[in-house]
């Protein structure tokens, strides 16, 4: 019986061997056959970059002789660098101020919260709803009155406000997963408010609070309806520089496709450099 039973579960340990691989087989190629997709337009465009603007429009093939021309004629009409450090500054500083913000408040509603907590979560995430259009009017006047008009400062309050409830959704939920207890000990010991928050809570949820920020740096850098409607050319960010290569007279497909493939190419590194930060921070907590 023992010989029996032993030649019968070597076969179906190897059938739910080889069905586990196959499914698994299964699932790398449906994640690659999508991340394909995904990246597929990202470097169509990177390609679409290194040709001249007769072979963008007429050769649209893989097999093509590369030059830098495009890159040559952007670098040359107007300054990369200036865009670039608009961008830079209206991304981080936005996300500082975002983060000075949220952690407080994510602090005094994952911690100390009331009746209306979850009401006025719910009434900061109803905001993203709205359609920024539908404020443009009342900001753009306020902002030309108070001369905030193609300023970075105006760029970064309005980044920072468009990103805030995001920012504290996030930072709460990472709050929510953390042990009581820990904060009650540090209480114990005479810790004040300003303390727990510094030496307790910001040290524990740092991967959560470092995702944050980098979500809130990429939205506030792909950001374009507020930049083409608040800015003209002081402040303007990257994406008021990709929108400058639409013309009356059309599109130029291959300068607007190294304009943006530059316009990209930080964020595209940092996301690089940062990926692993990033999905540690935005597993946080999931498993206990």
């Amino acid at each position: 019986m023992t010989t029996l039973s032993s030649k019968t579960a070597a076969p179906r340990s190897m059938s739910g061997w080889r069905s586990a691989q196959s499914k698994r087989a299964i699932i790398t190629v449906l994640g690659w056959s999508v991340a394909l997709v995904i990246f597929f337009p990202i470097f169509w465009m990177i390609l679409t970059g290194f040709k001249t603007e007769t072979a963008a429009i007429a050769d649209p093939t893989l097999i093509f002789s590369p030059t830098l021309e495009s890159y040559q004629a952007v670098h040359a009409r107007s300054g990369y660098t200036r865009f670039a450090l608009n961008s830079v500054a209206v991304a981080f500083g936005s996300t500082f101020f975002a983060l000075l913000i949220a952690i407080p408040s994510a602090y005094a509603m994952a911690f100390l919260p009331t009746k209306r907590t979850k009401g006025t979560l719910l009434w900061m995430l109803s905001t993203k709803m709205l359609p920024s259009v539908g404020v443009l009017v009342p900001i753009y006047l306020i902002f030309r009155d108070v001369g905030l008009l193609d300023t970075r400062t105006g760029l970064i309050i309005v980044y920072t406000l468009m990103n805030l409830p995001i920012v504290v959704w996030m930072l709460y939920t990472f709050f929510k997963d953390m042990p009581k207890d820990i904060l009650e000990a540090g209480r114990m010991d005479g810790a004040s408010t300003l303390q727990e928050v510094c030496f307790l809570l910001l040290p524990l949820t740092l991967p959560g609070i470092a995702s944050t920020g980098l979500l809130s740096v990429i939205l506030s850098w792909n950001e374009a309806f507020w930049s083409l409607n608040l800015t003209t050319s002081k402040a303007a960010p990257l994406t008021a520089y990709i929108a400058s290569f639409s013309s009356p007279e059309g599109l130029f497909w291959a300068k607007l496709s190294a304009a943006s493939t530059m316009a990209i190419a930080p964020i595209l590194i940092l996301g690089w450099m940062t990926q692993k930060q990033m999905v540690r921070g935005l597993t946080f907590g999931a498993v206990k």
